[in-house]
C-alpha cells in the first residue's frame, strides 16, 4: 500500500484546495500538531496523520495510517458519536477526499464544531462555567465505568507499566532541552518521579488488580474537549499506542485536572475532581493522583519542546512552543511539592449552608469534600440523587447507619491526608463524638483541624428544605422531620473546641468570606493557585 509517495507540501496543497472535497466548501483552514494535520472545509473536518516515527508513536507507513485512523474512529465515538462519522481515502492526483484510485492517505472525518467551542479556548476568555465542568466530569466518568479493563498482569509487572512512561518522558526531554537551568529542574523532577514509583509500587499494583487500569481516553486536556450542541464532549482520544492508552483512569483525571491548573483555574480543577470522585468513589485514586499530575505535566512540557524543534525555522511559533514548555515545567515543579493538608469539618444542621459554603471551600483550597450525605447512598447501594424512601431515623438513617457513615468519612479522610490532600468533610457533625472523630484524624496526621459551623435561624432553614425538596436534585433526604429531630438533639460546640472554630452567618449568601482568616493561608493547598 506505500507504493505511491506524495510529498508533504503537495498533499497539504492539494488539501488546501476547496475543490478537493465533495461537498461545499467555501475556504479551507489547517490545524497542525506535531503528528497530523486537521483540514477544516465547510461542514466536516479531515484528520490526516503525518508520516512521522518517533519514540511513542509510529506512523511511518500508510498501513499504520490507515490502522490508527480506523482505531482514532472507533475510541473517539465512546464519548463523541456525534462527531466521529468515518475514515475515508485520499486518491487521484492531485489527491482528494473520496477521489477514485489508489489511495495515497486516509483521513478521520468528523463533524465540524467552532474552534471557539474548544474548551481551551473557553478557558483562555473565561467562559468556562461551573455547569460544563460538572458535566464533563459526569462525562469522563461514565466514559470510564464503561471501558474495557485491562488484562490483568503480575503485580510487578503491572507496577513497571504504570510508572514507565514518567519515566521514559525525560529521555526525551533531555534529549530536546539543553538550557542548563531546565535541566537541572528536569533532573530534579526526574529524582522525585523515581522516587515516587517506588514508594507507589505496590498500589500501582492494588489499581490493576482492582480494575482501574482501562481503555482511557490518553488525552484528556482543555483542548481535546469541545462544547457540541451545548454537551461537553471529549475528543482525540490517544489512539496510537496501547500501551498509554490502558491506564490508571486516574491519569486521565489527572490530565483534565492538571490542565486547568495550567490555564489558571484551579478552582475548577478541584470541582472537576471533587465531581468526579463523588460519581466514582475512587478516593483510592488519590494515592496515585499527584504523581499523574506530574506526569501529565511533563507530556505537555514534551509536547512543546517537540512542536519547538519542528517550529524552528518559524520564530513566532518556536518562542510560543519554548513558552509553553516553560510553563508546564513550572507547574510540574509545583505539583511535586509538599502539599499543606488540612481537616475542615464542617457542622450545623440541615439546611444551614454546608454543602453551598464547602463547594467554595473546596474551590478556594484545592480540598477534597467527602459528603455524608452522598457516601451514606453508595454504602447502601442508592445512587446520589436516588431516594431510599427512609423515615426519619429508619432506613439508612439509623443511628448504626450514622455510625458506619462517619467511620467511612474518617477512613476516606486519612486516606487523602496522607496523600497529601487537604479534605473537606460535609457532614452535621452535631453530636461532640462526631466531631472528635475527625479532631482525631488530624491529630494523628499532624495537620490544623477546622471547624466551620453554619449558622442561620430556624425558618431560614425550614425554608431551604422546603425549596430543596421542592428540586428533587439533592443527594439529602432530610426533609422537616428530620430538621426538628436535629435541633432538638444537638450537642453544642465545647469551649475546648472554640478555638478551631469558624462560625458562618449563612442568612445571607455567601457566608464564605467569614472564613477568609483561615483560606487565605491555605489557598492552593491542594491543586495549586501557586502552580497557576
Amino acid at each position: 500500500m506505500d507504493g505511491i509517495v506524495v510529498p508533504r507540501a503537495c498533499l497539504v496543497d492539494a488539501l488546501c484546495d476547496p475543490r478537493a472535497y465533495p461537498h461545499p466548501v467555501d475556504r479551507v483552514n489547517v490545524i497542525e500538531t506535531h503528528i497530523s494535520w486537521v483540514f477544516l472545509a465547510g461542514d466536516y473536518a479531515y484528520k490526516v496523520k503525518k508520516p512521522v516515527k518517533l519514540p511513542f508513536v509510529d506512523f511511518a507507513t500508510l498501513e499504520s495510517r490507515r490502522f490508527y485512523c480506523q482505531e482514532e474512529l472507533r475510541l473517539n465515538r465512546r464519548a463523541a458519536p456525534r462527531v466521529y462519522l468515518d475514515v475515508v481515502p485520499i486518491a487521484g492526483d492531485p489527491p482528494a477526499i473520496g477521489r477514485a484510485g489508489n489511495p495515497v492517505e486516509y483521513a478521520v472525518k468528523m463533524r465540524r464544531f467552532a474552534q471557539d467551542d474548544l474548551l481551551s479556548a473557553r478557558a483562555q476568555r473565561g467562559a468556562l462555567t461551573p455547569a460544563i465542568i460538572d458535566a464533563l466530569a459526569g462525562k469522563v466518568a461514565a466514559m470510564h465505568a464503561s471501558a474495557p479493563v485491562a488484562v490483568r498482569t503480575p503485580r510487578e509487572e503491572a507496577a513497571q507499566r504504570a510508572a514507565q512512561p514518567a519515566l521514559d518522558n525525560f529521555v526525551q526531554l533531555r534529549r530536546l532541552e539543553h538550557r542548563p537551568a531546565k535541566r537541572h529542574l528536569l533532573d530534579a523532577l526526574r529524582r522525585w518521579t523515581t522516587r515516587e514509583r517506588a514508594a507507589l509500587a505496590g498500589v500501582f499494583g492494588d489499581r490493576g488488580d482492582h480494575g482501574f487500569v482501562r481503555e482511557c481516553h490518553g488525552d484528556l486536556h482543555l483542548g481535546n474537549v469541545a462544547l457540541v450542541d451545548g454537551e461537553p464532549m471529549p475528543f482525540d482520544a490517544l489512539e496510537f499506542s496501547e500501551r498509554l492508552r490502558f491506564t490508571d483512569v486516574m491519569s486521565d483525571v489527572a490530565f483534565m485536572v492538571m490542565d486547568l491548573v495550567h490555564e489558571g483555574h484551579p478552582g475548577l480543577a478541584a470541582r472537576f475532581l471533587n465531581r468526579y470522585l463523588e460519581i466514582t468513589g475512587d478516593y483510592e485514586g488519590l494515592r496515585v493522583l499527584r504523581f499523574h499530575l506530574v506526569y501529565r505535566a511533563l507530556v505537555r512540557a514534551k509536547v512543546a519542546l517537540i512542536r519547538a524543534a519542528q517550529e524552528r525555522g518559524v520564530v513566532a511559533r518556536h518562542e510560543a512552543d519554548l513558552v509553553s514548555f516553560d510553563s508546564h515545567l513550572r507547574v510540574a515543579d509545583a505539583l511535586a511539592g509538599d502539599g499543606h493538608p488540612m481537616v475542615v469539618a464542617m457542622h450545623g444542621p440541615s439546611g444551614s449552608g454546608k454543602t453551598h459554603e464547602s463547594q467554595q471551600l473546596l474551590e478556594a483550597l484545592g480540598a477534597v469534600r467527602l459528603r455524608s450525605d452522598v457516601e451514606r447512598k453508595r454504602i447502601h447501594g442508592y445512587a446520589p440523587g436516588q431516594s431510599s424512601h427512609s423515615a426519619p431515623g429508619g432506613g439508612i438513617y439509623t443511628p448504626g447507619d450514622a455510625r458506619r457513615v462517619y467511620a467511612r468519612l474518617a477512613e476516606i479522610a486519612e486516606l487523602a491526608l496522607k496523600s497529601g490532600w487537604p479534605v473537606i468533610v460535609d457532614a452535621a457533625c452535631l453530636e461532640r463524638s462526631q466531631r472528635d472523630l475527625f479532631a482525631a484524624v488530624a491529630l494523628r496526621a499532624g495537620v490544623p483541624l477546622r471547624v466551620v459551623s453554619c449558622a442561620a435561624p430556624p425558618a431560614t432553614l425550614r425554608a431551604r428544605i422546603a425549596h430543596r425538596a421542592a428540586q428533587g436534585r439533592d443527594a439529602s433526604e432530610a426533609g422537616l422531620a428530620v430538621l426538628d429531630l436535629q435541633l432538638a438533639a444537638q450537642q453544642p460546640l465545647g469551649a475546648d473546641e472554640m478555638e478551631h472554630v469558624t462560625v458562618l452567618d449563612t442568612t445571607r449568601w455567601p457566608g464564605t468570606a467569614q472564613a477568609a482568616s483561615f483560606v487565605s493561608a491555605y489557598a492552593g493547598a491542594g491543586l495549586g493557585h501557586r502552580a497557576a
